[in-house]
């Protein structure tokens, strides 16, 4: 399981008719690429890590404050292309994405646990086509690879 994060000053998720699935003001983008061999524990490492990851300001300036710390929201999105494998010629492989009887379980399973924070969640319409605006703040972008685990 993958996750590209982003820390927004605000993100929304919309369809082609501008029909809004979510939308937050400060807190994190996760953009969510699920592979056939993910689990319940990729999940629990992953929502560990995103409710503890400090990447916000403290008063001080520094990045020393969680998600919980500064009661920030959450816009989750489902991207399968983050499995994307680009080793061989110019057009990505996505076989390594999990299917979406697999990927679907999964994306609820992770968003009901991370809902079970207390932190408003929100987003996006599994499988969809959507549009994703956002306002990336500092930049501040992290991947991280549950597969790949770093402590």
């Amino acid at each position: 399981m993958r996750l590209l994060i982003q820390r927004v000053t605000s993100a929304v998720v919309k369809s082609d008719s501008d029909f809004i699935y979510g939308q937050i003001g400060m807190g994190l983008l996760l953009f969510i690429g699920i592979e056939s061999l993910d689990t319940e524990s990729d999940i629990d490492y992953l929502v560990h890590k995103v409710l503890q990851l400090r990447i916000f300001d403290d008063t001080a300036g520094v990045m020393n404050c969680s998600i919980q710390d500064i009661a920030g929201e959450l816009l989750i999105v489902s991207q399968f292309t983050l499995h994307a494998a680009t080793k061989k010629g110019n057009r990505p492989s996505y076989i390594r994405a999990a299917r979406p009887e697999i990927a679907q379980p999964l994306y609820k399973q992770f968003i009901t646990k991370i809902s079970a924070s207390g932190i408003r969640v929100q987003t996006g319409s599994f499988g969809a086509m959507m549009q994703v605006s956002l306002v990336n703040d500092g930049p501040v972008s992290i991947w991280i690879d549950s597969k790949n685990k770093e402590y």
